[in-house]
Parts: C-alpha cells; structure tokens; sequence
C-alpha cells in the first residue's frame, strides 16, 4: 500500500472510531423518501471471489437448492479472469436456470477487485433491488434462508438490517473433507447443517449487511472516502464495512433470518498458494484466538 494510501486509511479508521462526526461525509436521505416496499421483493446479493471457487460453490449452490419463491434476486459476483477456477464455477452455474433468480457475473482487474468497496459502490449506486446484501462468498443461504428474509423485510425503511443469528463451522484447515473436496471442479454441492454451530451476529459486518435500495443508490458504499475507491495491488485486510456503518449512522437492526451459514476456513484466498504466508497467519489467528479466550474465562 503506497504511503499515501496508509495515511489515509489510519485517518478514516480513527474518523470511523467516533473521533470526527459521519456528517461531514455524508448526508443522509430525508427518512420520508425511503419508500416501504411490500409484496415480492427483489434482492440483490452481491460477492467479491478471489480463489475461493470452492467455498463460491456451496454459496451458489445454495440458491440452487432452495431458490426463492417470494422475491426476485439477483446474484452478482465480482472475479478476475486471471482467477481460474472462480471462472470455472461461475460457467458452470450461469448454465443452470433457476427460478426468480438472475446470475450477474462482473470481471474486473485484480486490483479493483482487491478493494471489495470499488465493486460494492458500483452496485449500490446502479442497482435496481429494493434490498441489496452486501455478503462473502463463504456465506450460504440455505432453507428458507432467502424467503424469510423477504417476510422480514415488509414495509421496512431501516437504513441497513443483518440476519441476527448465524451457525458457523469450527475453524477448517485446508485438508478438511468440506475445502479440499473435488477443489478444481465445478460442482452442485450441499452441507451438512448438524456441523454448524449457532453463533449471534452482533451487528452489520461485512458479510452481513442488507441495505435498503434506495439509501444504496443515493449514499453509494463509502463513496465518500476516497481511499476505499482506490485500487490496491493486493487483497489487505478490509475495514470498509466497518466505516459503511459509521456512515450509515447505525450498527443496523437486527432480523429473525433462519439458514444462514458460514464457512469458517483457516487458510485466507488473498494469500494464493504461498503456503508459507498462509501457515504465519493462520498461527497468529489462532495465537489472537486462544488469547481471547483466556481473557474471557
């Protein structure tokens, strides 16, 4: 990251924090302007995939499997073409029709990509949804997951909402059976629901955040700071979700959305195939992990 871009990045972190108010960035919408929209709904789902083909495949194939009945959804995943399994899984799916559901696959270069805020802006501000969830691509929407969502979602003007509960795996290591299954080719596949575990969903991370289309295509997605618009030459870790929030003046509301699954996976996209790299990580995530969990007990 260029010295320019660290700089900036610290100063909207600390803006983010509390330290500077979210209005001289943006002002929100009139509140009256928000229409609520009832009936079916259409939603977009939008994704960032980076050599994650294999964890895109259970997410795809989850709205396959139990496609929605009360809304429209359009699925947009953003990729590179240089990442070619992702591609690979993206054919394979765009050839399979599904009822009320739209395939919207978006190549970009890799360094637009890197920057997940770049291609959510441009959704937010283009798009025609009444609700757009801005998720992962290791998020699975299984039964009923999509269609209670919609029920939820009646006549509701909230700014941004998020599923408030979400079930989990444990932490995978790349030889799990889950990851390491069939990787280079692309596949319908299904979970096994009894290896997820229940966990709360505080508030609107970057995986979960559902904003009305309307705020969408007026406020954009951290449009407003100039930084999370600019391409990065590597995939860092993201704190867009966390300045969205900040912007959007809440920590979102939380809704009653059963089926959300995760799959929580030691080894990051962004690292590729160096092992070495992936190995360090993975050692300090469970380093930070086992810290926490001492000071907890």
């Amino acid at each position: 990251m260029s010295v320019r871009n660290t700089v900036e990045d610290l100063f909207i972190r600390v803006a983010a924090s509390g330290f500077l108010p979210a209005s001289w960035f943006l002002s929100l919408p009139d509140p009256a302007t928000i229409t609520a929209r009832r009936g079916k709904l259409a939603i977009e789902i939008v994704s960032h995939c980076w050599q994650y083909g294999h964890l895109l495949a259970y997410q795809l194939s989850s709205i396959v499997n139990f496609p929605p009945t009360r809304a429209t959804v359009r699925v947009t995943v953003f990729h590179a073409l240089e990442d070619l399994r992702t591609r690979a899984m993206l054919e394979f799916f765009g050839g399979i029709d599904v009822p009320n559901v739209t395939w919207n696959w978006q190549a970009i270069e890799p360094g637009r990509l890197f920057r997940r805020s770049i291609g959510r802006n441009l959704i937010a501000r283009s798009t025609k949804a009444d609700w757009v969830w801005f998720t992962d691509c290791d998020i699975i929407f299984h039964r009923l997951c999509l269609d209670t969502l919609v029920e939820q979602l009646q006549g509701r003007t909230d700014r941004l909402v998020y599923p408030r509960e979400e079930r989990v795996t444990a932490m995978l290591a790349e030889a799990d059976p889950l990851l390491a299954t069939e990787r280079d080719r692309p596949r319908m596949v299904d979970i096994d629901t009894s290896e997820f575990s229940l966990l709360a969903v505080p508030q609107a991370t970057g995986a979960y955040q559902i904003v009305h289309g309307d705020i969408a295509r007026a406020c954009g997605y951290c449009e407003q700071v100039s930084v999370f618009q600019r391409p990065v030459t590597r995939w860092a870790k993201t704190f867009e979700d966390r300045t969205f929030r900040w912007l959007m003046r809440t920590l979102g509301t939380p809704l009653e959305v059963p089926g959300v699954h995760r799959i929580r996976h030691e080894h990051k996209g962004r690292y590729g195939d160096n092992k070495a790299e992936a190995l360090m990580r993975s050692n300090i995530r469970r380093a930070k992990r086992a810290m926490k969990a001492w000071w907890q007990r």
